[in-house]
């Protein structure tokens, strides 16, 4: 029989996987996959938990990845919840539950898809499922250990297609070819603590932190590309901790976030910070430190075989015309870049991370057959490679 991605979806959302916890998640699908026939290892990294799964030969010249995760944001406060965070709770045509959306369901539906592919019409090629369960924490032993370990083991994908929640209204609108690159930086400006009524005694650093803030934020990195939005500068954060008012404080700290496109670099941006905050440190007196912390570049998939393979299958299963976007935030893709082709493709997720976090049944059905469609065609006809 046909593996049923909304009793799957169930079945995983009934895990409590908050990250970094496994919550029976991965076991699960380890269990299923083995049984249809897939070869699985658990690839743990200090303590994070992973799954390679692979049905075909190591190496072969087509082999379709698909990379997802199973650990979840934690749930915040029960009581607010209609139904149990982790029930799978199904009404009114809704599945119900904390990583419904994000992305259980997507992961449901391409193993699902997976298994009754191999089952039915069993490919040349290899298939590759690499899931993690440190997508929604710090990423540092998720998707890259799936991915070092690859590359240790001589494990390969041709291209990858990641499961996270793309479309907006309707399964199958937006498909994300690309992302911009985040990246956040930590300044501390130091100058002279003393008493507000003797200015000359002491070194002020608010104004120079107020003036790094506006030229940081005023300043216009670009005007976008054919495929991405205007770069954009953030100040999210001044802190001081000053709660006397006769006080001139001696340092006082900013955060800023840079959301970037494939016109820049974390290390151009590293560098173009450094020259703003040296200019004002000159300019005013002070002394300022900086620290970066660079989550991931910008990359795009141009529009052209993989893109086109998604947007077909789309079109065969919905009748949409998805809209290639580099909207949004950051997400594994950024690591999979690296390795092969990637695109991102599934449900919709204006829901996700929400309370009564839910997901439109159908849609499962409609992203199961989609996800097959994609697998026929990619090995009924030549790999593309980008």
């Amino acid at each position: 029989m046909p593996v049923d991605p909304v009793r799957l979806t169930a079945d995983l959302v009934r895990c409590p996987s908050v990250t970094p916890q496994e919550g029976g998640a991965l076991q699960l699908l380890q269990r299923l996959l083995e049984g249809a026939g897939f070869a699985c290892w658990r690839v743990d990294r200090n303590g994070t938990p992973n799954l390679f799964a692979r049905w075909g030969h190591k190496g072969v010249a087509q082999s379709f990845g698909y990379n997802g995760h199973t650990d979840v944001v934690p749930v915040g406060d029960v009581a607010a919840w209609t139904h149990p965070p982790f029930s799978a709770h199904q009404e009114d045509g809704w599945l119900y539950g904390r990583g419904a959306t994000d992305m259980k369901s997507s992961v449901a539906a391409f193993v699902a898809a997976a298994m009754d592919f191999v089952a039915e019409t069993p490919p040349q090629g290899a298939i590759v499922i690499a899931i993690t369960g440190d997508e929604e924490g710090p990423g540092r032993d998720g998707t890259l250990a799936l991915l070092d370990w690859m590359t240790a083991q001589g494990e390969r994908m041709d291209l990858c297609i990641v499961g996270e929640p793309t479309s907006v209204a309707r399964i199958g609108d937006m498909v994300k070819i690309g992302r911009r690159g985040s990246m956040t930086a930590h300044f501390e400006v130091i100058g002279k603590q003393g008493h507000s009524a003797y200015l000359h005694k002491a070194l002020n650093p608010m104004p120079a932190v107020a003036l790094l803030a506006h030229r940081l934020s005023g300043h216009a990195l670009d005007h976008g590309t054919d495929h991405f939005d205007p770069s954009t500068v953030s100040v999210t954060t001044i802190d001081t901790g000053n709660a006397a008012s006769n006080i001139i404080p001696a340092r006082t700290r900013m955060t800023v976030n840079i959301r970037f496109n494939d016109t820049h670099s974390g290390a151009s941006l590293t560098r173009w910070l450094h020259e703003q905050a040296d200019a004002v440190a000159a300019e005013m007196g002070v002394r300022i430190e900086m620290t970066t912390q660079i989550s991931g570049e910008a990359f795009l998939t141009p529009p052209g075989p993989l893109p086109a393979l998604v947007a077909r299958a789309i079109g065969q299963e919905t009748n949409e015309s998805p809209v290639f976007s580099t909207t949004g935030g950051t997400s594994d893709a950024r690591f999979v870049k690296d390795h092969c082709a990637v695109v991102e493709f599934g449900l919709v997720g204006h829901r996700m991370h929400e309370v009564d976090e839910r997901v439109w049944i159908d849609d499962i059905h409609d992203l199961k057959r989609i996800y097959t469609r994609m697998l026929r065609t990619y090995f009924e006809a030549a790999p593309p490679s980008s």
